[in-house]
């Protein structure tokens, strides 16, 4: 009779997953349950663990961010922004994807990749559905729906404040190792590495777009008139905007504190709560609208968080960690390219949050053992963990685009491996030439 410890079994979890979730032999959704039915019995998890996972804010975040998104759809906002869009940059798919990519990227840098990702999918949406019927499983709305998920990740690295491995790797450097990291030392290398790498990625969807670049999108630019409800819909959707841009500075005027999830539940509460002006009485969303909500999503990113909960639980994360013990005789280049290398595969499979926050101290550690410059290694760390391109599960924004119905896990796969890469290269060459 085979007995497994809890170390063996969490691997045999992680690696189970992993194959589900890369052959979709099952929903992918389905694999997301997987650690709700062991994890308890197999020892892995406490219950109260595994609840934490399952109703982490960020999952309340998602579903405020899907009912305004909801609310967006019903009424047309978001063909009315799309109209506009698409008016500016013109009507070329090469042209609209290249809008997209860098509206999303420069918004991710200003508030949280995941709020961007509900702020622009919509949108999105919004132009695959005004394409003929036969074209909606193009390339080109492959593309659009992937440049959302990516440019949201990549531009949340611009800033300090663009994505939260970013400011939990400061504090941990201020808090350990007595290290400040200014918003403009930030800045200093994220923003132009967000740059180049919009730009990298607009260049590759162009070149695999093939002849469809150059095909017109025959949407009509007329302009159209805003309707009470579409006016009352965009207002609530722009305060919660601005509770996510503005959210220290409200928070120091009014005392305060609040997050991201809590401006979207109460954005999502205002669209059942407030009428709609056009249907006497009726609200601008029922709760039978929400039979259209991507639920399984939130499963998604509950078993992302439960199977990096049994990880870390299990000792297996303490067991990558103490691997670097092996790497004392490494070069400073050598060091940057293994941590970044680490940190994008592992962050496809962990939380980008969880992955800083367990190896920025390790590497500190490791910095002070070996001599080598602490800021350049958790930079490397930090940067690579929040650009995981290949598992809808690697970052919120993954998760989010991939709920759309308009991607594939193959498709991830394949134009993610391919910036994965891009972005190990060019990471390893910005923290050696910056810092």
């Amino acid at each position: 009779m085979w007995v497994f410890d809890t170390f063996t079994l969490s691997l045999l979890l992680a690696g189970l997953m992993v194959v589900l979730w890369i052959s979709e032999w099952i929903p992918v959704y389905l694999t997301a349950l997987l650690p709700l039915l062991l994890a308890v019995p197999f020892g892995l998890l406490t219950p109260k663990d595994l609840a934490q996972c399952y109703g982490d804010a960020n999952i309340f975040l998602f579903f405020g961010g899907f009912v305004m998104a909801l609310a967006l759809e019903k009424w047309g906002v978001h063909e009315q922004v799309a109209r506009r869009i698409i008016a500016i940059v013109g009507d070329k798919k090469s042209n609209i994807l290249l809008g997209f990519i860098l509206s999303t990227g420069l918004i991710s840098m200003w508030i949280s990749n995941t709020a961007t990702a509900l702020l622009m999918l919509p949108m999105a949406v919004a132009v695959v559905e005004a394409m003929p019927p036969a074209h909606r499983q193009s390339r080109f709305a492959v593309f659009l729906m992937l440049s959302i998920a990516y440019a949201a990740n990549i531009g949340g690295v611009g800033t300090l404040i663009g994505s939260p491995p970013n400011t939990q790797m400061a504090s941990i450097l201020a808090e350990n190792f007595q290290i400040e990291i200014s918003f403009l030392d930030w800045m200093k290398i994220g923003m132009p590495l967000a740059i180049v790498l919009l730009l990298v990625m607009f260049f590759i969807f162009r070149a695999f777009l093939g002849s469809e670049r150059k095909d017109v999108f025959a949407l009509h630019f007329h302009t159209l008139p805003w309707s009470k409800a579409q006016k009352r819909v965009l207002w609530i959707f722009s305060m919660v905007a601005g509770l996510w841009i503005f959210r220290e500075a409200i928070g120091s005027l009014f005392h305060i504190h609040y997050r991201d999830e809590n401006a979207a539940i109460l954005g999502a509460l205002a669209m059942f709560l407030i009428p709609n002006g056009e249907e006497g009485k009726q609200k601008i969303l029922r709760w039978s609208d929400t039979e259209k909500l991507p639920w399984g999503i939130l499963l998604l990113f509950g078993g992302g968080l439960a199977l990096a909960a049994v990880l870390e639980k299990n000792d297996v994360l303490k067991y990558l960690a103490s691997s670097f013990e092996s790497f004392h005789g490494l070069g400073l280049v050598t060091a940057i390219v293994i941590l970044t290398a680490l940190a994008i595969f592992v962050s496809e499979v962990l939380s980008n949050l969880a992955m800083v926050t367990l190896f920025i101290p390790v590497v500190g550690i490791f910095a002070q053992q070996t001599g080598l410059p602490l800021i350049p290694l958790a930079m490397a760390l930090t940067l690579g963990a929040s650009l995981a391109f290949m598992m809808p599960v690697g970052t919120p924004p993954n998760a989010i685009v991939f709920g759309s119905g308009f991607l594939r896990i193959k498709d991830m796969m394949r134009f993610g491996f391919l910036l994965n890469i891009i972005s190990l290269v060019l990471i390893s060459l910005f923290v050696l030439l910056f810092l």
